[in-house]
């Protein structure tokens, strides 16, 4: 018998799950505001105060963590071609579980440095060119970071044929700076396992230090994962499964919070159809977009700029309220919590137009061809339009009494007829708020796991 308790230390609230292997399940769950901003350790003391409360004075033989806190992972992509090893490099940021703050194609300017140090970055992603192919840009990039003495930690994952040429750079100007794979060393070809795992690494070794979230390890055993890659690992065992225990099959999950909107996909890039011919850069079978403009509170002024005009103003007709007046409201009011019916009814139009958005920017698309063969498609991205399951999570889908109103904005229909967006899914939800400490425990018992997860994650209803 092992008790273990997972901890997410998140952006807002410090979430606790606590799991005994003898029952074989989640014995008790808390949560407190994070404490980052002063010290991270009294809003966990205050979370595990209150689990005893419900659980009694329990020991664990393990306590392991993910964080969010203190603005998350944040990460600078460079890269060559912006459609190419740009959008590799942003794809294995997201991957690593990080927020691509920046992005940058081509040569860097003296102006997109001082935007690095600006943005306080966390880490940079420095790519360019596939094996063989160009060196110039991605040696220039490299001198610019190094002449300009940046201390963030770098990782290089472009061209290998410039190894030679790079390692000297970094011992000359003693960058922190990390060697690994090519994102992409072929055209379209993607390659984000090294990157990924480096990206990891670092986190582990710099990152959690320079966020304060370090002293936490005084009282816990570690801090392993940024909570995005947590609940990335949490979904794929959730769809694939492990071992004789069954998984979901392919599946979407979405993620809405206060300042971002997550999309995950978990199934292959393959062409569901015998008229299409897949284009464009290779999607990783585990995708994850973040949408930094697309959240309920923080992010409530991006929403509202992700409409047009003639968008705004049929909603505002259809749902009888005045749209860019709540927006502002909530933007100005971020620890606001929805008092009566109308302010859920508001928060359940965002939610809808979070999802919807966040939908389009992730989903697969379709492009007409005329052939003499007739008509063909070509598609980039990742066609979802069989997917089996969409799960949601976070605090508008958690708390809300119809979260299928808010999800199914995401199903394919006639507003979007080259989306590749699901049809007909089931709907099921994360009520628990577990998916992220899954992804942690799945680290220690990956069949405990995924069975609490089956048992907890229900039908929307």
């Amino acid at each position: 018998m092992a008790r273990y308790l997972m901890v997410d230390f998140g952006s807002t609230f410090t979430k606790l799950v606590a799991v005994d292997t003898e029952v074989g399940d989640i014995i008790g769950t808390a949560s407190h505001f994070t404490t980052v901003a002063t010290d991270i350790t009294i809003g966990y003391e205050k979370a595990l105060e209150r689990l005893h409360q419900k659980i009694g004075d329990v020991r664990f033989d393990k306590i392991i963590g993910c964080s969010s806190a203190a603005g998350g992972l944040k990460m600078a992509a460079i890269g060559l071609v912006e459609e190419l090893t740009l959008e590799a490099a942003k794809r294995v940021c997201l991957g690593a579980g990080a927020k691509v703050d920046l992005a940058f194609s081509h040569h860097l300017t003296n102006g997109d440095i001082q935007k690095i140090i600006d943005n306080k970055i966390d880490i940079i992603l420095l790519c360019g060119g596939t094996d063989g192919g160009n060196s110039e840009c991605v040696l220039y990039n490299q001198m610019m970071l190094a002449k300009h003495q940046i201390k963030i930690p770098i990782i290089y994952a472009g061209n290998k044929s410039c190894h030679d040429e790079i390692i000297p750079i970094i011992k000359e100007y003693g960058l922190n700076e990390f060697i690994c794979e090519n994102v992409m060393p072929r055209l379209n070809v993607l390659n984000i396992d090294s990157a990924r795992d480096k990206i990891r690494e670092v986190f582990l070794k710099n990152i959690i230090v320079a966020k304060g979230i370090k002293k936490i390890e005084s009282q816990i055993d570690k801090v392993i994962l940024p909570t995005p890659e947590s609940v990335l690992r949490a979904a794929r065992l959730l769809a694939d499964g492990y071992v004789h225990e069954q998984g979901l099959g392919e599946i979407v999950l979405v993620d809405i919070g206060g300042a971002t909107t997550d999309m995950y996909s978990i199934c292959s890039n393959s062409a569901k159809r015998s008229d299409v011919i897949i284009k464009g850069l290779e999607e990783p079978y585990a995708k994850r977009t973040v949408e930094g403009d697309l959240g309920m509170r923080y992010s409530a002024l991006g929403v509202l700029k992700s409409l047009t005009a003639e968008e705004i103003k049929t909603i505002n007709l259809d749902e009888g309220v005045d749209l860019e007046k709540e927006l502002v409201f909530r933007s100005e009011n971020v620890d606001n919590v929805p008092e009566n019916e109308h302010q859920v009814h508001i928060d359940r139009i965002m939610g809808r137009i979070c999802t919807s958005k966040a939908m389009s920017r992730h989903v697969g698309k379709m492009e007409e061809m005329y052939t003499p063969m007739g008509m063909l498609y070509n598609q980039y991205g990742k066609d979802l339009s069989k997917i089996d399951y969409v799960i949601g999570t976070g605090g508008v889908l958690v708390h809300n009494q119809d979260p299928v109103k808010i999800l199914n904005a995401l199903e394919y229909n006639v507003k979007y007829p080259l989306e590749l967006r699901p049809v007909k899914p089931k709907y099921l939800i994360d009520k628990d708020y577990i998916l992220a400490s899954m992804g942690l425990l799945a680290e220690i018992d990956p069949s405990l796991a995924l069975k609490i997860m089956k048992k907890h994650i229900i039908p929307a209803n």
